[in-house]
C-alpha cells in the first residue's frame, strides 16, 4: 500500500521542522517547499539539509520575490489599501503566493494534503486555506496546531525540543526573543511577548531589521526620483529596476532614515485584537509617492471611487480573499483605472518623514492657467453663480419646507 502523501510549508524553524517529523510519524510522504519572499535566510543550503535528515521525500526552494512585488504588491499599493488605515499588509500580501506555489509543487509531485504551522488563533490560517480551497478545492489541509492531538503531544517549546532531540533534528536552543517576528522583502512584523503589555514602547523594544529608528537616522535630508509607468514603478534615481530590485533599493533608502514604522493595534479576522509593530520602509516611501503622481493624473471622480473601495480591498487581502470573482474583478480595475499614471516623483526622507520636493507628468491634468489665483482668461468666475444655484436648488426647497433657524 502506498503511503498518503502531503506538501508542508517549510521553514526551517522549530515548528515547521517538528511538524516534518510528526506529519511523517503519521506515515505520510511528506514534499517540503520553502517559498523565498526574500526573507534573510543565512544558510540555505543549512535548511536543506536539515529537511533532508528529518527524511522529507522531496525538498523544493521556490524564489517569488519578483513575483511578490509585480503581481500582488504593486496592485495593492495601486489600491493605497491600508488595513485599519494604517497597515501596509506585508503578510497578507505574501500568504496567497505562498500558498499557490505550494499547491503548484502538489500537483507535481501528486500530493492529496496540504500542511502548515498556522496557528488557530492568527489570520494567517485564514489567508493559506481560502487561497487553497479556491485554487484547488479537492486538497485536504493539515492544520496541526488546530488538532488536540498535535497540541496534547506538544503543549510547549520544551516538548517539541525534546523531540527534535530525539529525531536528531538539529534546533538552535536560546533565550526566547521578547517578540516574535516574521519577514519578507516587503516587510518586517513583529508581535507577541513583551509586545503583548500596551504599555511597553515598541520602538523601544524592537530590533529593526529593515530600518534604523528615526531619532537615530542621519540629521540630513536624503532625496530619491521615482518614475512610474501607469501605475507601476519603474525607476529610482534614474536607473531602471525590475520590481523587486525597486522595492529593495528603497528599504535601503528608506531603511536608513527611518521611513515606514508603525505601532498599530489590528482587529484580526477571527475576531480578536492583536498589536503588531511593522516596518515597510520600501513600500512606505512607494506609497507616498504613488499618491503624489496620482493626483497629478487621475480624474477626481476615479480617484474618489477608488479611495472609497480601498478599505474593501484592504480587508479583502487581510482576510484572505485574493482567489476570488470579486478580487478578480477589482484588479482588473485598478489595472485600468492607472493606465494614465505615468511620471515622476521627487522625495526628500529625513528622520522618517517624507516630504515632497517636486512632481511630473505628460499626463498631468493640472492646468495652471485655470487653477491660479492671479488674473486668468481660462475659468470665468461667473460661470460660478448658475453652478451654485443649480446645486442650491434642493437645499432652498428644503430650507423653506423644514426651517432649521
Amino acid at each position: 500500500m502506498s503511503k498518503k502523501s502531503c506538501v508542508l510549508a517549510y521553514s526551517g524553524g522549530l515548528d515547521t521542522s517538528v511538524i516534518l517529523g510528526w506529519l511523517m510519524d503519521k506515515g505520510y510522504d511528506v514534499h517540503a517547499v520553502y517559498v523565498d519572499l526574500g526573507q534573510p535566510c543565512e544558510d540555505r543550503e543549512a535548511i536543506r539539509k536539515k529537511a533532508e535528515n528529518i527524511g522529507a521525500k522531496s525538498i523544493h526552494f521556490i524564489d517569488v520575490k519578483e513575483e511578490l512585488c509585480r503581481d500582488f504588491a504593486f496592485p495593492v499599493m495601486q489600491w493605497q489599501a491600508k488595513y485599519e488605515g494604517v497597515y501596509l499588509l506585508g503578510t497578507s500580501i505574501a500568504r496567497p503566493l505562498i500558498s499557490k506555489k505550494i499547491l503548484e509543487v502538489a500537483k507535481q509531485v501528486g500530493a492529496t494534503a496540504y500542511a502548515h504551522g498556522a496557528t488557530g488563533k492568527g489570520n494567517d490560517q485564514c489567508r493559506f486555506q481560502l487561497a487553497a480551497e479556491a485554487l484547488c478545492p479537492s486538497i485536504q489541509m493539515i492544520t496541526p496546531w488546530r488538532m488536540d492531538e498535535f497540541r496534547a503531544q506538544f503543549p510547549g517549546r520544551s516538548e517539541m525540543i525534546r523531540y527534535c532531540e530525539e529525531k536528531n533534528i538539529p534546533v538552535k536552543v536560546s533565550l526566547a526573543k521578547p517578540y516574535s517576528s516574521d519577514e519578507n522583502c516587503l516587510h518586517i512584523s513583529y508581535e507577541a511577548g513583551k509586545l503583548e503589555d500596551m504599555n511597553v514602547c515598541g520602538m523601544d523594544t524592537v530590533d529593526f531589521g529593515m530600518c534604523v529608528r528615526p531619532q537615530d537616522a542621519p540629521d540630513k535630508e536624503e532625496t530619491v526620483t521615482i518614475d512610474f509607468v501607469s501605475g507601476v514603478p519603474v525607476a529610482v534615481n534614474g536607473k531602471k529596476l525590475n520590481a523587486y530590485e525597486v522595492v529593495a533599493e528603497l528599504n535601503k533608502i528608506g531603511g536608513r532614515n527611518g521611513v515606514g514604522i508603525i505601532d498599530m493595534v489590528e482587529n484580526r479576522f477571527v475576531g480578536m485584537k492583536s498589536r503588531g509593530v511593522y516596518e515597510a520602509p520600501g513600500m512606505t516611501v512607494l506609497y507616498d509617492a504613488h499618491r503624489y503622481i496620482e493626483q497629478l493624473t487621475m480624474d477626481r471622480d476615479l480617484m474618489h471611487l477608488r479611495d472609497a473601495l480601498s478599505p474593501e480591498v484592504a480587508e479583502m487581502v487581510y482576510n484572505g480573499f485574493w482567489y476570488c470573482a470579486k478580487f478578480d474583478a477589482l484588479l482588473a480595475f485598478i489595472k485600468e483605472a492607472q493606465k494614465p499614471v505615468t511620471g515622476q516623483v521627487t522625495l526628500k526622507l529625513y528622520k522618517g518623514n517624507i516630504i515632497l520636493a517636486a512632481r511630473e507628468s505628460n499626463n498631468s491634468l493640472y492646468d495652471e492657467g485655470i487653477a491660479t489665483m492671479e488674473g486668468s482668461d481660462a475659468y470665468n468666475q461667473n460661470d460660478a453663480t448658475g453652478f451654485l444655484r443649480i446645486l442650491g436648488l434642493p437645499l432652498r426647497v428644503q430650507g423653506k419646507a423644514r426651517p432649521r433657524i
